[in-house]
């Protein structure tokens, strides 16, 4: 026996969107005779009928959020996921994951939704808000389609977006601190006495890139050191483009030391030194920008960010039950990040410390 078919199922039967099929099942007068009648007759012939969660009248309460983001293998995305949750079962919510699999590691999946399908699905499934993390809202440029399915998200329930803020978007924001880390290692680095320090990973058009990439361009600067293009090597998030992006530099003239966009990258990048017989730090000094949880177990031990990925999962949660409950949180600073030392730069057993 076939499984139930989901609402979005029956809406690409149909031909028409998530929505319109909500509309039928609702029975709104804003759907076209001709159009209902198609809708129906799918939702007929599958014996469809939507969740129970679905089925609750629009003022009944869910106690129930969602979560979307564009990839829960990537550890930063997981640990925010993680602290949402067990915030909101504090609170007596329960969380729903929209994995829309726009990132880069995911993109070979071929039928993954677009981001904005997403947002009919919480709007059917009813949820009393919703946290938007990475995918389409991290981009330089976010298209006017994707913005207007985001205020439409919003005139419906409270949202709330883990990043940058931009132009056009009536959604509250929780914000990251994407330049004082830069700082923070490059400082280090160059009281190490490094001078040829080149930017490993990230992806061009994305937020998080751009930002620390700028900032890396104004403090090597204001340190009297120069941005040298043979030393910036651009490529994603992931274990395999870090060592991809390392091999390249080996290519051309070394650095002394890299600043890589998070711990992902700089364990390719170890492993692509280690290949080419070459030890950190001895040969070469590695600071990541943003720490994950395997960091305190590599070989040498990454020096690397704690940029408070759970406090910033707390911060949005916390933003978004006040929205919830008519009391709107006071916009809180973005969490410190803090530098932690490990062997990658030099540091010995036994002498790591915080920052």
């Amino acid at each position: 026996m076939k499984g139930k078919k989901t609402i979005y199922q029956i809406a690409e039967e149909a031909q028409v969107s998530i929505s319109t099929v909500s509309r039928v099942l609702n029975g709104s007068p804003l759907v076209s005779p001709r159009t209902r009648a198609i809708v129906q007759d799918v939702i007929d012939r599958n014996h469809f009928s939507p969740s129970a969660l679905a089925r609750g009248l629009s003022t009944s309460k869910t106690h129930s959020i969602g979560v979307i983001l564009p990839d829960i293998t990537n550890p930063y995305f997981s640990a925010l996921f993680l602290e949402i949750e067990r915030c909101a079962a504090e609170q007596g919510y329960s969380v729903v994951l929209y994995n829309t699999m726009y990132g880069s590691y995911s993109r070979d999946f071929k039928k993954s939704l677009g981001e904005s399908a997403y947002f009919e699905i919480a709007l059917e499934e009813r949820l009393e808000g919703v946290i938007i993390t990475g995918g389409q809202i991290d981009m330089d440029e976010i298209s006017a389609d994707y913005l207007k399915a985001l205020n439409r998200l919003r005139r419906e329930m409270p949202v709330v977006i883990i990043g940058q803020e931009f132009e056009g978007s009536s959604c509250d924001f929780v914000v990251r601190d994407l330049e004082r880390g830069v700082f923070l290692a490059l400082r280090h680095l160059g009281d190490l006495g490094h001078r040829r320090i080149g930017f490993l990973g990230g992806e061009p058009g994305v937020r998080v890139t751009s930002d620390r990439f700028k900032a890396y361009k104004r403090i090597l600067a204001d340190m009297g050191l120069a941005c040298r293009p043979t030393y910036v090597h651009f490529s994603d998030y992931y274990v395999p483009s870090g060592y991809a992006a390392m091999r390249e530099q080996l290519r051309g003239p070394l650095p002394s030391a890299v600043l890589a966009i998070n711990d992902m990258v700089a364990l390719g990048a170890v492993r692509a030194l280690g290949d080419a017989g070459l030890s950190i730090p001895e040969d070469m000094a590695l600071v990541s920008c943003d720490q994950f949880f395997f960091s305190e177990y590599t070989v040498p031990r990454i020096t690397t960010l704690d940029q408070q990925n759970s406090r910033l999962g707390r911060l949005a949660m916390a933003k978004l039950m006040g929205l919830i409950r008519g009391a709107p949180e006071e916009t809180a600073a973005p969490p410190e990040p803090r530098l932690v030392l490990g062997e990658s730069c030099g540091v010995k057993l036994g002498t790591r410390s915080f920052e």
